[in-house]
């Protein structure tokens, strides 16, 4: 491809089903689907950990999480690995990020970007330290009432900020875009929505309030599966817990389906300056977010698990040489993102565990392995998922595997690995993951990296003392611990 500006836009908790383009059947998102009517859309993409500090760290350094050791949201990236911002400066390149970056963010940490505006980076460059505790034992999260307890119409912390991060990307592709025309830039605009609180603006969260939406799938206790490390996650993260009824678990819908619309409203302001100042034609646009959310499927909310509406995100491509209202079935990561900003820009390729995406656009159903892994809260041990085009394989270390055919079974309501006609397929993805880490060696390594950052900030009862944090405060906005 002939080297043109990339303009990465990225949002937070974006469950990839919740998108018009992917077929939902009313979710108002019109600027993503005109977005992925003029690119290519990837419609098995996934996040290398269903959390954001660690799928972050994965992001920017093109590796997974068991490769350069960010394991959870109280271990963020720091610039000790060597990330595509870094190697794009070094290039020569103008690459500037606007918005949430969910990195450590101490005082001369250098993350590779030429200029951050307004970043969001983790609570005191220490994070969410609860999530050190990996114990079966450990105590439930105190945010959940949060989750129902905010969800309505109006404006957060978390809107305000990304209404501002829109006007910053907007100034800059105005401003500051014009003085870089030698050589390509890349824009990084990091938007929070739709990640909760599910407070969404009104016009948006009435759009949603005033229907009589679906109740969310396997949401009846009966229908639930009953896997222990998703028992595990709902009593330790008890979102479900809050919710009273029916009415409740609608609200708190709506204010999710409200936050998408409002992050497509953004997305759109964006593309419409990026149109204004003339440089649509060489800027290639890269929409992605960090992880999805469950949504209220099987009784779970937020994300931490290898379900698609968890694990999956949305993964969008367009711009000059890109194909219009293409399908790409060939499963992709956010890992391809570091080979992906190289390639836009007509930089060299450097090591990454991932591919470009611009090189899978023209075999759109080749066959591909592409892995995610989670060491979080809600886990007492490593989590892991193995997915091809056809079938999902999720392991643990202890517990019994898990094993989706979406062919057959697009929702994963039905485990099947315990059918004997898929034994094959059992072994062949078990072999797959076993190629590329050991899953007891891994997780013993999470839990020891976690041991001692829980004794480097005076242990679990000092942790308990400084509490709980449901969400990250954006910049110039304290801290509301529980």
């Amino acid at each position: 491809m002939k080297p043109q500006n990339l303009l990465i836009l990225f949002s937070d908790e974006h469950n990839p089903k919740v998108l018009g383009a992917a077929g939902h059947p009313f979710i108002s998102t019109p600027h993503l689907d005109a977005l992925a009517a003029r690119g290519t859309r990837f419609t098995q993409a996934s996040t290398p950990c269903p959390i954001c500090v660690p799928a972050r760290a994965a992001l920017a350094t093109g590796r997974y999480n068991h490769e350069i050791g960010y394991w959870d949201n109280a271990d963020a990236y720091e610039g000790a690995v060597p990330s595509w911002h870094h190697a794009l400066r070094k290039s020569g390149h103008q690459v500037v990020s606007i918005g949430k970056l969910h990195f450590r963010g101490h005082p001369g940490d250098d993350h590779g970007f030429s200029e951050e505006r307004i970043a969001m980076h983790i609570v005191d460059g220490k994070g969410d330290l609860l999530a050190l505790n990996r114990s079966p034992d450990a105590p439930p999260r105190g945010g959940a009432k949060k989750m129902i307890g905010m969800a309505g119409p109006g404006e957060s912390d978390y809107t305000r900020y990304d209404r501002d991060i829109t006007a910053h990307a907007q100034i800059w592709l105005r401003e500051e875009a014009p003085k870089y025309a030698d050589k390509p830039w890349v824009l990084f605009v990091s938007l929070v929505a739709p990640h909760f609180p599910l407070t969404a603006p009104p016009e948006h969260y009435y759009r949603y309030a005033n229907m009589q939406l679906p109740m969310p799938k396997q949401y009846a206790a009966a229908e639930r599966p009953q896997h222990p490390y998703l028992q595990d996650y709902a009593r330790i993260v008890p979102y479900n817990a809050a919710m009273k009824g029916e009415a409740d678990v609608r609200r708190a819908l709506a204010g999710y389906f409200g936050l998408v619309s409002f992050l497509d409203e953004q997305v759109g302001k964006i593309l419409a300056a990026l149109e204004d100042t003339g440089s649509g034609s060489a800027t290639c646009v890269l929409y992605t977010s960090d992880h999805g959310d469950n949504n209220g499927s099987r009784g779970l909310w937020g994300k931490s698990t290898m379900y698609e509406e968890s694990v999956g995100v949305p993964m969008i491509v367009a711009g000059a040489g890109v194909p219009a209202g293409r399908l790409v079935s060939t499963p992709v990561s956010l890992i391809d993102v570091f080979a992906t900003t190289l390639d836009a820009v007509g930089t060299a390729p450097q090591p990454s565990s991932g591919q470009s995406l611009f090189g899978m656009i023209d075999t759109p159903d080749a066959e591909r392995l592409v892995y995610s892994e989670y060491h979080a809260t809600g886990s007492r041990e490593a989590i892991f998922m193995a997915q091809d085009r056809r079938y999902k394989y999720v392991r643990c270390v202890s517990f019994a595997p898990q094993l989706f055919d979406r062919q057959s079974d697009p929702e994963e309501l039905r485990d099947v690995a315990a059918d004997a006609a898929y034994a094959p397929v059992l072994a062949r993805m078990e072999a797959a993951l076993r190629s590329r880490l050991d899953p007891a060696e891994v997780d013993a390594r999470a839990k020891r990296r976690q041991a001692e950052n829980l004794a480097a900030n005076g242990g679990w009862e000092a942790v308990l003392k400084r509490g709980d944090l449901p969400f990250s405060p954006p910049p110039g906005v304290t801290a509301l611990w529980s």
